[in-house]
C-alpha cells in the first residue's frame, strides 16, 4: 500500500530525522497485543524492540494510527522490529478501566473523531460532553453522528438535535442511517484523501454499520438489534482501513466508560457557556458555592445556565483534577478538600432545582 494513501506526508520529516537507512516507515493498522499489524512496509506484522518494550510508558506504546520506524526481515512474512515511534500529531486518551486508571490511547494521528450516538436509545448529552472534552484535548476535530434515524419520527429527531445542541457548542451534527444510506454522503465528504477519521461511541450505536457504508462492502461484523431495540456489541478491536476513494478511517469497539486523564483545555472548549459566565464572578477564585457576587449562581437562578450542565462541568473538572493529582500527592489532598465542598454545593443546587421538583 502506498505511503501517501496512508497519510504519511506530515510524518516524513520526522522519519528522515532518524537517519537510519536500515529502517522503513509503516503505520499501525491493528494492535494485537504483543504484535501489530502494519501497512506501508514490506512486512505485515511487527513487534517492539527489546529497548522500546522496556522504555515506553503505557501511554507511549504504539497504537492504531501511529507511525513507526521498523526493520523488516528479508521476507514479507518475517516479523519486523519496531525501533521508533514517530511523534504523534493527535492522540485520544481515556483512563483505562480499573483502579490504577492508567492512560489508554484509543487512536493516534486522527484529524476528526466522529462521536456516534443512536437516535432510538443512546443519545446522552452528558456522555457527549465527556467525549468532546477528551477530543478537544487530543488536538483533533470532533463531529457528532446521530445514527439510526430511520427508527424515529422526524419531529423526534428534531427534538433530539435541539437537546444535544447545547452540549456540542456549535460543532457539526450529522443525522444518518447506515441502514438506508441517508446522511452517509455528508459523512463521506468529511473523509478527505490522506486524512484519518475515527468512529467512537458506546456499543450498539452502529459505528461498524457506518464504516461498512463508507467502505461500500460488508467488511465489519454487524449484529441485529435485540428485542428491546438495543444495538449489540460486535467490534472487538480497533482497526485502520483505507476508503476506496481515498481517506483513512479507524473503527473502534464500543466503550462502556470514558474516563478523563487530564484537562489540557478540552473543558474550556466544551463549556464556554459556563466559563464565560464564571468570568464575571466578583471573586477570581469563586467556587460558585454561594459566595457573594457569584455570576454562576445567578445564572442558575434565572435559568441562563442549566443545573445539569454545570454539574457535568464540575464532575469532569473534578475527574481530570483527580487524574492529575494521582501524579502529585500534595495536590491530591488539596483537591480532595476542594471538591468535597463543591459536591455539597452541587447537591444543594439539585435539591432546589425547580425542574426536579415538578
Amino acid at each position: 500500500m502506498h505511503l501517501d494513501s496512508l497519510g504519511y506526508g506530515p510524518f516524513s520529516d520526522a522519519f528522515r530525522s532518524l537517519s537510519r537507512a536500515d529502517l522503513v516507515p509503516a503505520r499501525i493498522v491493528t494492535d494485537l497485543g504483543a504484535q501489530f499489524e502494519v501497512a506501508g512496509a514490506p512486512a505485515h506484522r511487527a513487534e517492539l524492540s527489546g529497548r522500546l518494550l522496556h522504555e515506553l510508558a503505557p501511554g507511549d506504546r504504539p497504537t492504531v494510527g501511529d507511525w513507526v520506524a521498523l526493520a523488516p526481515g528479508p521476507h514479507p512474512d518475517d516479523l519486523a522490529i519496531v525501533h521508533a515511534v514517530l511523534p504523534r500529531r493527535t492522540a485520544l486518551v481515556r483512563r483505562a478501566a480499573g483502579t490504577r486508571g492508567e492512560p489508554q490511547v484509543i487512536a493516534a494521528n486522527v484529524e476528526t473523531f466522529f462521536v456516534v450516538t443512536s437516535a432510538n436509545r443512546d443519545a446522552n448529552p452528558r456522555r457527549l460532553e465527556r467525549y468532546l472534552a477528551a477530543i478537544a484535548d487530543s488536538g483533533a476535530a470532533a463531529a457528532i453522528v446521530i445514527n439510526k434515524i430511520d427508527l424515529c419520527a422526524r419531529d423526534e429527531l428534531a427534538a433530539l438535535i435541539a437537546r444535544l445542541t447545547p452540549s456540542v457548542r456549535g460543532g457539526p451534527i450529522h443525522a444518518a442511517s447506515a441502514a438506508t444510506g441517508e446522511g452517509i454522503d455528508a459523512i463521506r465528504a468529511r473523509v478527505l484523501p490522506g486524512q484519518t477519521v475515527a468512529f467512537v461511541g458506546m456499543s450498539g450505536v452502529g459505528k461498524s454499520s457506518i464504516v461498512n457504508a463508507l467502505l461500500e462492502t460488508e467488511r465489519q461484523v454487524v449484529l441485529p438489534i435485540d428485542e428491546n431495540a438495543r444495538g449489540r456489541h460486535a467490534t472487538t478491536r480497533r482497526e485502520l482501513m483505507v476508503l476506496p476513494g481515498g481517506g483513512i478511517l479507524i473503527d473502534t469497539p464500543g466503550m462502556r466508560s470514558f474516563g478523563l486523564t487530564e484537562d489540557d483545555g478540552g473543558l474550556a472548549a466544551g463549556f464556554t457557556d459556563v466559563l464565560d459566565i464564571a468570568a464575571h464572578c466578583r471573586f477570581g477564585d469563586c467556587r460558585h458555592e454561594g459566595e457573594p457576587g457569584c455570576a454562576v449562581d445567578a445564572a442558575l437562578e434565572d435559568g441562563t445556565l442549566d443545573v445539569a450542565r454545570v454539574a457535568a462541568f464540575e464532575k469532569l473538572a473534578r475527574e481530570a483534577a483527580a487524574a492529575e493529582a494521582r501524579r502529585d500527592p500534595v495536590l491530591a489532598t488539596r483537591n480532595k478538600r476542594r471538591w468535597k465542598a463543591i459536591n455539597v454545593a452541587q447537591r444543594q443546587r439539585a435539591k432546589h432545582d425547580p425542574k426536579r421538583q415538578r
